[in-house]
C-alpha cells in the first residue's frame, strides 16, 4: 500500500525525475514477461505503481490532497499484497487493422493467462475485477490481472522452484519458464 508520505512533492519529483525514471526502466526489465510476439505482462510492484502515481500527479499538475488521495485510491489496488501477483497485460499488434481483427478473435484471452510454480497446478488470472474491458465484439488491448499464489507455491518459489507463465487461448498460445532474475523479483512480492 502506497501512502501519501511515500510520494514526493511535484517540485521534489521534478528534480529527481530523471534518476527515478532510469531506476524504473531498469526495474521493469526484471518485471516484464513477453509471451510470444503479441502479449506482454508487466508485473506491478510498489516501485512501479509509485512511479505511475508520481507521473500522473506531474502530468495533471495535481497538488491538492483530495486529488492526490484520488490517485492513491485508483492505483493502490495494483500493488501486490504478499499473496498475489498483479500484472498489466498488453495485447500488442502494431498494425491497426491486424490489431482490430485480433482483438475480436482474442476475446477472453485475459482469463486464459496462467502461472505455474514447479510442477504445481496452473493458476489462471482473475481479470479486470473493477473494470469491464471486453464487449460482445472484442477484448481490450490492456487488461489488469491478479494471480492468487497459494502458500505452498510461495514456499516452493523460495526454495528455488521454476516459474512458468503462459496463455492457452485457442487463438493464441505461448509458454515460457521465466529467467532466474525475473523469478527472484516476483518471488520477492510474496510473503
Amino acid at each position: 500500500m502506497i501512502k501519501r508520505e511515500d510520494l514526493l512533492s511535484l517540485e521534489a519529483y521534478a528534480r529527481s525525475r530523471g534518476e527515478i525514471r532510469a531506476q524504473v526502466i531498469a526495474h521493469k526489465k526484471i518485471r516484464t514477461v513477453h509471451l510470444g510476439e503479441h502479449v506482454t505482462l508487466q508485473f506491478e510492484d510498489a516501485l512501479l505503481i509509485r512511479y505511475q502515481i508520481q507521473e500522473m500527479l506531474r502530468i495533471e499538475r495535481i497538488f491538492e490532497e483530495a486529488g492526490i488521495q484520488g490517485e492513491l485510491d485508483a492505483y493502490n489496488p495494483l500493488v501486490p499484497d504478499g499473496g498475489t501477483w498483479k500484472a498489466t497485460m498488453f495485447v500488442e499488434y502494431p498494425d491497426e487493422a491486424q490489431r482490430k481483427r485480433m482483438l475480436a478473435r482474442l476475446k477472453g484471452i485475459e482469463r486464459k493467462v496462467w502461472v505455474q510454480v514447479g510442477s504445481g497446478e496452473r493458476v489462471y488470472a482473475i481479470a479486470d475485477e473493477d473494470l469491464e474491458r471486453e464487449n460482445e465484439e472484442k477484448t481490450s488491448a490492456v487488461h489488469f490481472l491478479r494471480f492468487d499464489v497459494v502458500p505452498q507455491a510461495r514456499a516452493e518459489l523460495r526454495r528455488g522452484a521454476a516459474l512458468a507463465i503462459g496463455v492457452d487461448h485457442p487463438e493464441y498460445a505461448a509458454k515460457l519458464t521465466v529467467a532466474p532474475e525475473i523469478r527472484a523479483s516476483l518471488a520477492g512480492d510474496l510473503a
